[in-house]
């Protein structure tokens, strides 16, 4: 699986201008899943981010995770971060996992991380959907599972 985390101090995402998920301090998540990921994955993805420590400690140091923080997270499932631009100038998404297993790796990764004591609020998978973010330093991490 493959993510993009924002440290954000506020985020929200509305589908057909309804607000359908945000979060005060905490993370903006948009998740992808591969090819070949399943749930042990979407769990050991989940588990890291929990952990992650990229939230400032009271000396200015990213020293805590979002968990230490009491923060919260609005995961947006993001089928574009499999493109892959190796040729041509159009990307291609081959490398994403087929709409039914993404959805629900997606909803796995979600629960996971508010089983690791993250509120979660989500997006809507394959919906069209417009995110707004402040991005919190700017902190912007990528990650692989």
């Amino acid at each position: 699986m493959r993510a993009v985390l924002q440290r954000v101090s506020k985020a929200s995402v509305s589908v057909d201008g309804q607000v359908i998920g945000q979060v005060g301090p905490g993370l903006m998540i948009l998740v992808c899943a591969m090819q070949d990921d399943d749930a042990a994955k979407a769990e050991q993805l989940a588990a890291k981010v929990s952990k992650l420590r990229i939230f400032k400690d009271d000396a200015g140091k990213m020293n805590r995770s979002v968990v230490d923080v009491k923060g919260s997270a609005l995961v947006i499932s993001q089928f574009t971060l499999a493109a892959d631009t190796s040729r041509g100038n159009r990307p291609g998404f081959s490398g994403a996992a087929p709409p039914d297993i993404g959805k629900h790796l997606y909803e796995v990764f979600a629960q996971r991380l508010q089983a690791h004591g993250v509120p979660v609020e989500t997006g809507e998978f394959g919906a069209d959907m417009a995110v707004e973010l402040v991005n919190d330093g700017p902190v912007t991490i990528w990650i692989e599972s």
